[in-house]
């Protein structure tokens, strides 16, 4: 883990990845209710969550990590749209936001690392704010590209270096890193793992990044 200083490099893997999950899970059941209230009212963040709405194809889509269901609601209407989070409490939280929404989708828990789901069976996969508090990224990216149809996309949000390394983006780094996320070569990950993409900064002063991709 990096604190607020301006070094452009990734951070380290957890040496305990179970251990390092766990604390994610509870901190996560501890807020829930708070996150979710966090995400509704904050511009900002309902402003990045939402970049990944025009990007969304076919007609079967899958939201990897979705907390308390925000975007979730922003689309899951016009698809067949299935969901998967680990923790039990956003679960339940989502389901009760969408409920009262009168929207549907097929929401489950479980961890994004073994998902549920079988080979090619997704257009879409969706991970907004989620995949630097992964323990093992590589081991992510892998079952997200397996549920993928050949072709089919994958649409990521989340936390890099700003490419001017600009001070305030590279303090916001920083700032991600000392909560304990995980800042990765995304663009790398995703390109070895068969993925082509398109990565473009969207807030944070650089330090937010979309990837679209396509499944080779």
């Amino acid at each position: 883990m990096i604190g607020f200083g301006s070094r452009s490099v990734v951070s380290e893997g957890p040496a305990d990845p179970k251990g390092f999950q766990e604390s994610f899970d509870e901190f996560y059941t501890r807020t829930a209710r708070l996150y979710d209230l966090a995400v509704k009212v904050l511009p900002v963040w309902k402003t990045w969550l939402k970049q990944a709405l025009p990007y969304i194809q076919g007609q079967r889509v899958l939201e990897v990590s979705f907390g308390t269901g925000y975007l979730l609601m922003q689309y899951a209407s016009r698809f067949e749209t299935h969901g998967v989070d680990l923790n039990a409490r956003m679960v339940a939280v989502a389901r009760r936001n969408l409920e009262k929404s009168g929207i549907h989708a097929d929401l489950k828990q479980g961890n994004v690392e073994q998902l549920p789901y079988a080979d090619e069976y997704f257009d879409t996969v969706i991970d907004t704010m989620a995949f630097s508090g992964y323990p093992d990224g590589a081991r992510a990216v892998s079952e997200i590209r397996r549920v993928l149809k050949p072709g089919g996309r994958l649409v990521l949000i989340d936390v890099n270096y700003p490419t001017d390394r600009n001070w305030l983006g590279m303090r916001l780094i920083g700032f991600w890193q000392y909560l304990g996320d995980i800042v990765r070569d995304i663009g790398k990950l995703l390109e070895d793992r068969g993925f082509d993409c398109e990565d473009r900064e969207i807030g944070g002063f650089g330090s937010v990044h979309i990837y679209v991709c396509q499944r080779r």
